[in-house]
């Protein structure tokens, strides 16, 4: 059998706000909307999950449902290739993702910027060279 990534799940301090960040920054379908989850389809067979922390508990359990991260680490990273790069770039700085390593051309071979979304989420996103 075949294994192939289906969907990537992030978990939100604040779904609304999330959900409106990734809505302005990268227009993707969305697929799911609603008051607990959405989600987006990022190309065809890859999709793109948002689930409030708090909405963990009933698959996590209670103990592990209930922590949330305390030492600003970020826990995961999406990677895009992008048609146009500087305009995500300019569209992210504008939403007020933190740039954490700007455009720059990159040792495996794609032209790539890292930035932090609010809930310290690293967004990467890069075209190849």
């Amino acid at each position: 059998m075949q294994t192939k990534l289906a969907l990537t799940i992030l978990y939100v301090a604040d779904l609304p706000r999330a959900a409106a960040f990734y809505d302005a920054a990268f227009a993707f379908e969305k697929t799911v909307d609603v008051p607990v989850y959405v989600e987006y389809e990022l190309n065809p067979g890859a999709r793109l999950g948002l689930m409030p922390q708090a909405n963990t508990r009933h698959f996590l359990g209670a103990e592990l449902g209930s922590r949330t991260p305390s030492d600003s680490c970020p826990r995961g990273e999406i990677y895009l290739h992008v048609a146009d790069i500087e305009a995500v770039v300019a569209r992210l700085e504008e939403l007020g993702a933190v740039c954490t390593s700007p455009l720059a051309d990159r040792d495996w071979g794609d032209r790539a910027a890292y930035f932090l979304d609010a809930d310290d989420y690293v967004i990467a996103v890069g075209e190849k060279l």
